[in-house]
């Protein structure tokens, strides 16, 4: 009976012209409207958020039905993900001709006009003014790049209805306290699709907690304003734990003789150390004293097919910006070739094969079944991945290599 009547609501609804998902979409589109009233306006006002701002905040306000990872009410926990073969970006790929060199002309262009803030944000922080360039450029395109998403949309959103639901509705209530404060009128807060705003890209909570006036006008204008960016970016990059005097890392060689599951944030050692053992700068020129006394920690993001580094604890601040360790590896990088006119990288990143990232993930799997920290199995070759894969290859005889290839998953027994 109740199937019956269903069939005829829907013959009905289409008959008149009104399809089913309008219908759907438009009583959670109520639902959210009450969300809003009953969830977070009563958060957003302890917080000191008054009514006037809660009430621009989400004025003409819809859900977008767009963003990825949404959960609708009365869906399952979490929508199954799309299956599609996902095929794995090589590192060579995120360092491309055209985004290495744009980011550096337009990054020396950047260091000139703004040479002033630079130098004055260095010496406030200690963060040089060269790594500052390497996140702006890379977050924002120097601010070039449009940022178009309305973020109360965004973060409602996500708030309302998405697979990480309670981290989004605090980066809304975030941002209400935001546009509360003055910084911007809440209906030309822009941020990307995932929520984080301006040229620095933070998160609502993190504009809260380093956002920085660098022109002096009171105000700290992520979204205008070159000289709130830079200081905001110095800032975020110092309460991490920049360490002034010292470099990110440095390109070496990594003889045979030297494993490459040393590799790792947790295996640090003295930079003479590792140095002792044969790593060289591809320069010829020694470490510097300075740092060779301090600690320093491999990389090898491509295993032995790719650029080998020393980096230092600064390597592991960038990466707190994003967690990538190509992110990372970028923003220093680009940052020397503004200041140093430095040119790629000595070694060559190799072809890995055309692997996918659900390839990778049945690696990864096979190999936590076998007692390793992969660090998840999410199809990214992260460091403890790359290792772990070094150590089969070492346990199996085979030369290893610490990254996946073609024809490991059949040998893993995946």
């Amino acid at each position: 009976m109740f199937a019956s009547l269903r069939l005829f609501v829907l013959t009905l609804m289409l008959a008149l012209g009104v399809p089913a998902m309008a219908q759907d979409r438009a009583a959670v589109e109520r639902q959210f409207r009450g969300w809003l009233e009953q969830t977070v306006w009563p958060r957003a006002r302890s917080e000191g958020v008054s009514r006037g701002t809660f009430e621009a905040a989400f004025s003409g306000v819809a859900l977008d039905w767009d963003l990825p990872d949404l959960v609708p009410p009365g869906s399952a926990a979490q929508t199954p993900k799309r299956q599609r073969q996902a095929e794995f970006g090589a590192p060579a790929k995120y360092f491309s001709r055209g985004s290495l060199d744009g980011a550096t002309s337009v990054g020396r262009r950047m260091a000139r006009q703004h040479a002033q803030a630079l130098a004055a944000v260095e010496r406030a922080t200690g963060v040089p003014g060269r790594i500052i360039l390497g996140v702006w450029g890379r977050e924002s395109g120097y601010g070039q790049v449009a940022i178009r998403h309305d973020a109360f949309r965004v973060l409602g959103t996500k708030g309302f209805m998405s697979t990480r639901a309670d981290y989004f509705t605090d980066e809304l209530v975030a941002a209400l306290r935001i546009a509360e404060a003055g910084h911007v009128d809440p209906r030309s807060m822009k941020s990307s699709w995932a929520g984080a705003l301006g040229q620095p890209q933070f998160m609502p909570s993190n504009f809260l907690r380093y956002a920085a006036d660098g022109n002096g006008d009171g105000q700290a204008d992520i979204w205008t304003s070159e000289a709130d960016t830079i200081a905001s970016i110095g800032t975020y990059l110092a309460r991490h734990g920049w360490q002034a005097g010292r470099d990110w890392g440095f390109e070496v060689r990594v003889p045979a003789s030297v494993s490459c599951t040393l590799e790792g944030p947790d295996q640090g050692r003295r930079i003479a150390d590792w140095a002792a053992l044969g790593i060289t700068r591809v320069t010829g020129k020694p470490f510097p004293e300075h740092e060779a006394r301090g600690e320093g920690f491999l990389l090898m993001p491509a295993g032995r097919h790719g650029p080998a580094f020393i980096v230092t604890p600064n390597f592991y601040v960038l990466k707190d910006y994003n967690m990538s360790d190509l992110y990372a590896l970028f923003v220093g990088h680009v940052g020397d070739r503004i200041q140093y006119g430095m040119g790629d990288f000595e070694a060559r990143w190799g072809d890995v094969g055309r692997l996918y990232r659900s390839d990778i993930a049945v690696m990864q799997k096979a190999l936590e079944a076998r007692g390793h920290d992969v660090g998840g199995a999410d199809g990214l070759p992260g460091f403890k991945t790359r290792r772990s894969i070094g150590r089969w290859q070492e346990a199996n005889g085979r030369p290893a290599t610490c990254f996946p290839e073609l024809g490991m998953k059949s040998a893993l027994g995946g």
